[in-house]
């Protein structure tokens, strides 16, 4: 009987959390539509959250900081965020991740051209360093958010950011232009 008794208690322990527990809110985002993989209609509302860029030009190899943050304290569980050219629906260059609540993705055979998040905690605000390609055109940063599984919003973008010219910008992205410290008039 001792033998059953601790049988019970151990199949208990192990199994009964995982069929009492709360629904799963490990949400996936699809790379190329930015739809979570549940079933829940995307808001039509205007979006509780802001991407902010810290640059609105950028050169080849530049490291620009991003935040995705709620407003008046709206929390999120879930995001996937891109870099796209305007005219595109391929993501764009790769993100640094510094922020323990995001985690970078391989979106298109291209190794941290997403970020998402590496949690299903709520967070009001995550901020991630993403670093330009070469030849690419005006871009913004595009998000998807999830508030909850029954809320969330599709295609919230950033301003745009728009390339250096190319003529002030040589073969190796650094910048031509120079700085005068010490100017005689």
């Amino acid at each position: 009987m001792r033998k059953h008794s601790c049988f019970v208690f151990l199949f208990c322990g192990l199994f009964l959390p995982g069929i009492l527990s709360f629904p799963r809110t490990n949400i996936s985002i699809d790379c190329g539509s930015l739809l979570p993989n549940h079933e829940a209609k995307a808001q039509t509302t205007a979006p509780p959250f802001l991407i902010v860029a810290s640059f609105d030009n950028f050169e080849p190899g530049n490291e620009i900081p991003v935040t995705l943050e709620g407003l008046n304290g709206t929390g999120f569980k879930a995001f996937h965020l891109q870099a796209r050219e305007i005219e595109g629906d391929v993501p764009v260059g790769t993100f640094n991740i510094t922020d323990l609540n995001t985690k970078g993705l391989e979106c298109h055979n291209l190794t941290n051209s997403a970020v998402i998040n590496a949690n299903s905690d709520v967070k009001q605000k995550v901020t991630t360093i993403w670093t330009a390609p070469h030849g690419v055109k005006d871009l913004r940063f595009t998000a998807t958010v999830v508030q909850d599984l029954e809320k969330f919003w599709v295609g919230i973008q950033s301003k745009t950011l728009t390339p250096m010219s190319s003529e002030s910008v040589n073969a190796t992205g650094k910048s031509k232009r120079k700085v005068c410290f010490e100017c005689i008039c």
